[in-house]
């Protein structure tokens, strides 16, 4: 079992014992931390909202993007919009109803898919497996694959590029914590598999350090009669996901995390109660996450930390300066709290700097800074 040696936090001046819990009267707490929530961190106590800025200049700034306005149909996920990417992650925007007479490989790493909406069939080597909104699904890299879909589908795809994705270490938790692998579901030989074979003409369309190769067959590639292994296609849905929460303390967003990778890992934030102790912060802390850019993207429900951000919306908050509640929900949070939060988001916390592509320009909310100024600035 891990274990560490007991030490003690310097305190200096007026200060809480505990973290996010009984803040001098007046203040507002900021956590400055390092490698994310997992390395030595402060808290401060200001007598201001660390986000109370007045005006800002330079292109360090808080984005947000309304992907659900992004005009990306195409019959062929190569066809997505990048919107963000660095080295270690690629993040795309795919939506198409129509069902795909390819197939695709990806050689530069791993996929994630986050179905938003949509349902349909997902056809790899390893057999048929149906998807629908809420799911992910994780592709091994190297996988062919394509899909059918049986209603308009609007998804994100999350690249682990040169890379895996893996299970994080639940700890105290225990495996079974969060979820239990129990859940995953797996593609299947099954009749619908064996009935989309044929001896037609096919291609796969390979990506290959970002260019993509067609290789034509006279048959259809996905022929596989049997396949034993433990390296396959998963599927998990955000329903299946039981969060880890205390009434008593507002846990960061890594208990909520569901894959990690090389450079990035993947959170998911699901329904849950709201902490019932009256001396317990609500909402998620103001912070400073100076080694890591945070993305979200805001699959369905009311967002209790943000102020008119919808479904289908993205938001990056670059590491370098501190951010938290909207002024508003920190408001709602302390004058009429809600007893349960109904919201499903996909964070992305990336350790290295990520880019904004055109896709993600194209539909920027430009006030998104404006919109953490303190009221009547």
């Amino acid at each position: 079992m891990s274990r560490k040696w007991i030490s003690f936090p310097i305190r200096e001046g007026e200060c809480s014992l505990q973290a996010h819990c009984n803040m001098p009267p007046g203040t507002f707490e900021r956590e400055m931390g390092r490698e994310g929530f997992y390395g030595p961190a402060s808290h401060l106590h200001h007598r201001h909202p660390p986000t109370g800025w007045v005006d800002w200049e330079g292109p360090l700034r808080p984005h947000a993007f309304n992907l659900a306005k992004l005009d990306v149909q195409g019959g062929c996920p190569w066809q997505a919009a990048l919107v963000l990417h660095n080295n270690d992650v690629q993040v795309r925007v795919w939506k198409t109803a129509t069902a795909m007479r390819h197939l695709v490989r990806n050689g530069d790493g791993d996929e994630l898919l986050f179905i938003h909406e949509g349902a349909g069939d997902f056809y790899c080597d390893f057999g048929h497996l149906p998807y629908r909104d809420g799911d992910y699904l994780l592709i091994p890299r190297g996988t062919a694959w394509r899909i059918e879909p049986s209603s308009p589908t609007f998804m994100l795809m999350i690249e682990s590029t040169d890379g895996a994705y893996q299970l994080p270490d639940k700890g105290l938790l225990g495996p079974h914590a969060i979820f239990d692998s129990a859940v995953f579901a797996r593609p299947h030989l099954n009749d619908t598999f064996k009935a989309q074979q044929d001896e037609n003409r096919w291609q796969i369309r390979i990506k290959r350090r970002g260019q993509i190769s067609t290789v034509t067959y006279p048959y259809n590639p996905l022929d596989v009669v049997g396949w034993h292994g433990d390296n396959c296609v998963v599927r998990l849905n955000w329903r299946d996901i039981r969060p880890v929460m205390s009434h008593r303390y507002h846990l960061p967003p890594s208990a909520h995390t569901t894959f990690v990778a090389n450079g990035f890992v993947i959170c998911t934030f699901t329904p849950r109660p709201v902490e019932s102790d009256p001396d317990v912060l609500k909402v998620p802390f103001f912070h400073n996450n100076d080694d890591f850019d945070e993305v979200l993207f805001y699959h369905r429900g009311n967002f209790f930390s943000r102020d008119n951000i919808e479904a289908g919306m993205l938001t990056l908050h670059p590491c370098g300066f501190p951010h938290g509640p909207h002024p508003k929900a920190l408001k709602k949070s302390q004058e009429n709290p809600a007893s349960f939060v109904e919201e499903v988001a996909v964070m992305i916390d990336a350790r290295h700097a990520l880019e904004i592509d055109a896709a993600a320009t194209s539909v920027e909310v430009a006030e998104y800074v404006n919109s953490w100024k303190s009221p009547g600035a």
